[in-house]
Formats: structure tokens, C-alpha cells, sequence
């Protein structure tokens, strides 16, 4: 028997008009009321006839993109360099923030699963999510950018954060440098869990105890941290500060607490935004090839939808060192 709109609005438990905003893609309903609604169109297997054609068209046309951090500098590059790259196949992108929300992340998977678009580029929240296998079992392929999946079928692209961190911290030690400490990322997070490995991992084999604090990825966050490391090791005469944002956050910090930069503590920051070469002194960074790392994620997709037999494929990607002012030219400590 065929579903109809009455009963998804029955299973969800809201009025057929909160049904009709969610599947007319309004932004104007309540998060809890659309996760309930995009469940009982699972659950019921609903599809309305009225939108068949529409899904046919977006499928030929729209590449979903999904990110875990918009206001990221790294985000915004890569989300540009991705639109560019999916352009030049004659499609389209729709690009879907998730602000780190595994929730927001399962709902936006959820719809495009339903829309049944032509493929998704994720940076996920949730490398379980259970929309990822939703949209692979649907043939929806789908690449992962900066964090793997825990779905085998997918492919990815994604940076060797491993080696970042370890690389950014043998600088400083290269430098004279023994007590350096790490404003690292959320450690539910592959890429940040990663980069703080890397560091970890120099400064023992160094002989030396890692200290580091996280700072979430974000700028407030960041400040915090390296206000709380400095704090409790006021001895530290460098950092390792493990993406854009949080060196913001950290610079922030020792401005506040008027320490300077590289004279009484260094820093090393992973990412390598604009302003990199504009702050003062300029941050060493270690940069993302973003272009050709987006240029990899398109072209995995339309290898998949051209040979979706082939075995999964995921390309790693190393990051440049470029040595600026911040990490001074310190010999001895």
C-alpha cells in the first residue's frame, strides 16, 4: 500500500504542513520536527509522486557537499576549490554546514538521501554516522574530505596530519627548543586526535613530556587553552598550535598575557590561512595542497560514477612547511 503525507505526519507526530516545509527544503522548521519527519520518510519509505521528476533532474545535476565547519578558513578554501572543480563537470553543488553537530550532520545525509543526489563530499562530524552506509547502499557515492568514514565502500582524501604534527614540533626542537606545548583540536576528531599524535610522539622520542591542552578548533576555545597551558607550565618557550582558528585564539592569548612572539615563546601553527604572512611577526604554517586535494575528491567521485565497481580508493596528502617569523631562529634554551 502506497504512504502517503498523513501518515509520515502520524509517525513524526507533527501536522502535514511542518511535513510539507521539510520535503519543500524550508529552513523555517524546527530541528527536532525535521530529524522526526526525515525518520518517518525512512522508516515509512515515503516519496511523494509529486517530487519524482525533481529527484531525477537533481540526481543528473547536484553534488552535495557537507562540512563540519563553514567559518573555518581551511572549510571555506576547500568548499570554493570543490564548487570549482564539480563546475567543470556541468553540475551543481549544495553545500550543507553542520558546525561540528553530529545531529545537524545525520539530517542533512538524510535529506540527501531522499533527494537522491548525485553524490556527497562529506567532512564528517560522525565518521559512524548511519546516513553514510544509507546513502552507499541507495548508490549514492560518496568521498571523504579531511576525515576518513568508517564505511569501507567510501573513498577519501585527506592530509597526513600524523606526520604535521610531528614535523611542526621537530622544528622547534630543531630550534633549541625542550619545553613546547600543543593547542590541540577536539580529540573525538580524527584530524586533530592526528596531529596531536604527531606531536606526542616527537617530544618522547626526544626524551621530552608532552603538555598540551585542546582548544576545540575554534578561536575562543584556542585562547583558552593556551591561557590554561601557559598558566600551569609558565616555563614553555614554544607552541604547536594544531589549525587556523586556534592560532588566532592563541595569539590572542599571548598578546593578552604580553608575551612575545618568537622572542619568548615560538609558534608553529598547522593550516595556513590568508593572513598567514600578514600578522606580526608572520606564522610558520604547514599548508594543505587544498586545490589539488579538492581536484582528488571530484575526480574520485566521477571515477566511482563511471566504474562503481572499482575498489575504494584513499589518497594522502603531505603538507608544505613554510617557515615564516613565528618560529624564531632559536639554537639553545
Amino acid at each position: 500500500m502506497t504512504t502517503n503525507i498523513q501518515q509520515v505526519a502520524a509517525k513524526a507526530r507533527v501536522s502535514k504542513a511542518t511535513v510539507s516545509r521539510v520535503l519543500n527544503g524550508s529552513t523555517s522548521v524546527d530541528p527536532a520536527y525535521r530529524t522526526r519527519v526525515l525518520r518517518a520518510i525512512e522508516e515509512l519509505d515515503y516519496r511523494p509522486n509529486g517530487l519524482a521528476r525533481h529527484f531525477r533532474l537533481q540526481r543528473a545535476d547536484v553534488v552535495g557537499v557537507v562540512v563540519s565547519d563553514i567559518e573555518n578558513p581551511h572549510f571555506t578554501s576547500m568548499v570554493r576549490a570543490l564548487e570549482d572543480a564539480v563546475y567543470t563537470h556541468g553540475k551543481r553543488v549544495l553545500l550543507c554546514n553542520t558546525d561540528e553537530n553530529p545531529e545537524k550532520e545525520r539530517a542533512y545525509l538524510e535529506l540527501m538521501a531522499r533527494d537522491r543526489v548525485l553524490g556527497v563530499l562529506v567532512s564528517t562530524s560522525d565518521p559512524a554516522d548511519r546516513g553514510i552506509p544509507r546513502l552507499l547502499d541507495l548508490g549514492i557515492p560518496v568521498v571523504a574530505f579531511d576525515r576518513l568514514v568508517k564505511d569501507p565502500r567510501a573513498d577519501a582524501v585527506i592530509a597526513d596530519n600524523w606526520a604535521a604534527g610531528r614535523q611542526a614540533t621537530e622544528l622547534l626542537l630543531q630550534a633549541g627548543h625542550t619545553r613546547i606545548g600543543c593547542v590541540s583540536g577536539p580529540r573525538t576528531v580524527q584530524t586533530a586526535a592526528d596531529r596531536l599524535a604527531g606531536y606526542e610522539l616527537a617530544m618522547r622520542s626526544a626524551g621530552l613530556r608532552p603538555r598540551s591542552v585542546a582548544g576545540l578548533f575554534k578561536v575562543d576555545g584556542a585562547r583558552a587553552a593556551t591561557h590554561e597551558l601557559l598558566g600551569g607550565a609558565p616555563d614553555l618557550t614554544a607552541l604547536v598550535v594544531t589549525n587556523n582558528l586556534m592560532a588566532m585564539g592563541s595569539l590572542k592569548a599571548l598578546n593578552e598575557l604580553r608575551i612575545a612572539v618568537p622572542k619568548t615563546v615560538a609558534l608553529v601553527a598547522i593550516d595556513d590561512p590568508f593572513w598567514s604572512d600578514l600578522v606580526r611577526p608572520p606564522l610558520t604554517t604547514l599548508a594543505q595542497p587544498i586545490r589539488m586535494m579538492a581536484e582528488r575528491v571530484v575526480d574520485l567521485l566521477f571515477q566511482r560514477l563511471a566504474h562503481p565497481e572499482r575498489e575504494p580508493t584513499i589518497a594522502k596528502f603531505d603538507l608544505e612547511l613554510r617557515v615564516r617569523e613565528s618560529c624564531g631562529t632559536l639554537t639553545s634554551r
